[in-house]
């Protein structure tokens, strides 16, 4: 079985023996990444992406965030109390959610 270089790292600081684990022998790799990521600024961030979506309008005071429809795209169940007044946020996915009220 092939595995990456970061996840051979993981596995081969976990015989160490030690009961932490040893990060910072990868921390390069992710940080190159990230940096090779940024460069292009004609890309908006995920963070700009997502704020970009409107606050989700919810009748009940409680809302189901999956993330997506897809299960497969999604992330775990998070439920939402909506009675603040600002917009409550998911911690997964960032979607933001405000309570609909109806004036009778």
């Amino acid at each position: 079985m092939a595995y990456s270089g970061v996840l051979k790292t993981l596995i081969r600081s976990s015989y160490l023996g030690s009961t932490t684990r040893n990060f910072s022998l990868v921390s390069n790799q992710f940080s190159n990444h990230t940096a090779k990521w940024m460069q292009d600024t004609s890309k908006k961030s995920p963070m700009e992406l997502i704020n970009e979506v409107p606050p989700i309008k919810v009748e009940g005071r409680i809302v189901a965030c999956e993330g997506d429809n897809n299960p497969a795209l999604g992330h775990p169940i998070e439920f939402i109390c909506l009675d603040l007044k600002e917009p409550a946020v998911c911690k997964y996915c960032g979607l933001r959610y405000v309570q609909e009220h109806h004036h009778h």
